[in-house]
């Protein structure tokens, strides 16, 4: 019977992977249920380790985790234009914090995130020697996104019941937890490979640790929208975490972005894709903002505010890349474009599908329509098109960047941390042609932006440094506390041991 609800349970957690749901099954693939082969019955690992890497690709499409960690911000809207990417409000209520238990990408996120623990803890129970400390550190990553995104967090241990409610550990209990898992994993992980940063490593587990210790403030505070306190012990952690990273910064901060980006020394983790073959939604990147007349085309939907993309010099070559082969292939700039667009080469003026002339506005409201449904918003690209392959490309998705871990190096010294932060802002900017911003608290939250945009880390930096709930562009009211967590969905609480976050 066990062997056989170990078939069920894999087979389920596939299904939901691909948005299939089963009410009566919910409760077993939301709460991340660990499983052993007590029974005798084999259990291919090396299949289900495989599958916990490709479930990082989980990240790269333009809902669950991005967006919930990016729309949820001032970088990222997602405009209604007419018909268009309404979605039953879906990406509005992510934006201006109006979002419920029922919402479908808070749900989804919680599914992904936990399904992906389901992988990784067979392979801890029942792995090789090789196997089991890289799957403690992908489970260790999921985790950290459940601790960020929804605080609690559902466990078995192993050999539990699988009639029995899954236990729970608090925000608290579970940041110890996965901060333990990687002190004792991290000297088992192999030294980064050169050239390909898709697998569990050394770095990898230091930059995670160096994230949880930075985060440790807010993830115990007594109220998940604090006030937070940084210990010093803590903050030096960070730093230790950071010196132990074998890394450089890439001479060019695009090169952490082109369909080659494997061979960046800056990458410490990546998600695999392959050109033409095995891979995410890495399209995604450009397909969503991009509009229809564009080269490539685009499905005309998210942009960023005025506020965010103010933030920057117009000429920071972070969000303006126009290499001459850039204009070649695509006509305009990758990272932000806004006004009049061209076809490939650069010259040629592009329309709307009205026969107007397509030029992004920085305006943009929640709901558009009229003469400016095509083109209100700064649009964005993170990553270059792959011109040998537009659908399927070459382009790794990047998690961990070695910029990241040097400005929270420098955060952490300006939170009390030993040392001196030196070079670590102006060596970061000037690669892009840019002045370094002030080495304070500020200048690091103001860099951050700037180096980070739409890479996953703009809602934990704003919950960090105090922002996240205030007013902004689109957003004309403070949000209430309850919004610094997102809510457990309403179908993970057939689980006993869950409550709902409070306030919803």
């Amino acid at each position: 019977m066990k062997r056989i609800n170990i078939i069920k349970s894999i087979f389920f957690v596939s299904t939901i992977a691909l948005g299939v749901s089963c009410t009566n099954l919910d409760e077993e693939v939301l709460d991340g249920f660990i499983n052993s082969a007590e029974d005798g019955g084999a259990i291919n690992t090396a299949a289900l380790l495989q599958s916990s890497y490709e479930g990082l690709r989980s990240f790269e499409t333009q809902g669950q985790m991005f967006a919930l960690d990016e729309m949820s911000t001032d970088a990222l809207v997602g405009p209604t234009r007419g018909g268009d990417w309404d979605d039953n409000a879906t990406w509005r209520q992510i934006h201006v914090h109006t979002w419920a238990p029922d919402h479908n990408e808070v749900r989804n996120a919680w599914n992904a995130l936990l399904s992906n623990v389901y992988n990784c803890s067979l392979v801890v129970e029942n792995g090789t020697a090789a196997e089991v400390p890289q799957a403690r550190f992908l489970r260790a990553f999921y985790y950290y996104n459940v601790i960020d995104l929804f605080g609690q967090v559902p466990y078995r241990e192993a050999g539990s019941k699988l009639t029995d409610d899954p236990k729970v550990w608090t925000r608290t209990e579970a940041t110890d937890f996965v901060i333990s898992e990687l002190e004792a994993v991290v000297a088992q992980l192999p030294a980064r490979t050169v050239n390909d940063a898709s697998f569990a490593n050394k770095d990898a587990a230091h930059f995670l640790l160096a994230k949880l210790y930075l985060n440790k403030g807010v993830f115990t505070a007594a109220a998940p929208a604090g006030p937070y306190t940084f210990a010093a012990a803590d903050m030096n952690k960070v730093i230790g975490h950071i010196d132990a990273i074998s890394s450089s910064l890439a001479s060019d901060y695009w090169d952490n972005f082109k369909p080659a980006n494997n061979t960046s020394p800056e990458i410490l983790f990546s998600a695999k894709n392959i050109r033409g073959g095995a891979g995410g939604g890495i399209q995604y990147h450009w397909r969503m903002s991009m509009h229809y007349n564009q080269t490539p085309d685009g499905w005309n939907g998210f942009s960023t505010v005025a506020e965010y993309y103010n933030k920057f010099n117009p000429n920071d070559r972070r969000i303006k890349n126009a290499d001459p082969a850039i204009i070649a292939a695509f006509g305009n700039p990758v990272g932000f474009q806004v006004g009049q667009m061209y076809r490939p080469g650069g010259t040629v003026a592009l329309n709307d599908r009205r026969g107007n002339p397509l030029f992004f506005t920085p305006a943009v409201t929640l709901i558009t329509s009229g003469t400016t449904l095509e083109t209100a918003g700064i649009r964005m690209q993170k990553y270059i098109p792959d011109v040998a392959n537009i659908n399927t490309p070459d382009n790794d998705y990047v998690f961990m960047r070695y910029s990241d871990a040097l400005l929270m190096k420098a955060e952490a010294i300006l939170r009390g941390g030993t040392g001196s932060v030196g070079t670590i802002m102006t060596d970061i900017a000037a690669r892009s042609g840019q002045a370094a911003s002030a080495a304070t608290l500020d200048g690091v939250y103001l860099e951050r932006g700037k180096e980070l945009w739409l890479e996953g880390w703009r809602r934990n930096d704003m919950i960090r440094f105090g922002k996240f709930l205030a007013i902004r562009e689109l957003k004309p009211y403070v949000s209430a506390d309850k919004y610094i967590l997102f809510p457990i969905p309403a179908d993970a609480l057939f689980n006993a041991n869950l409550t709902q976050n409070p306030g919803y």
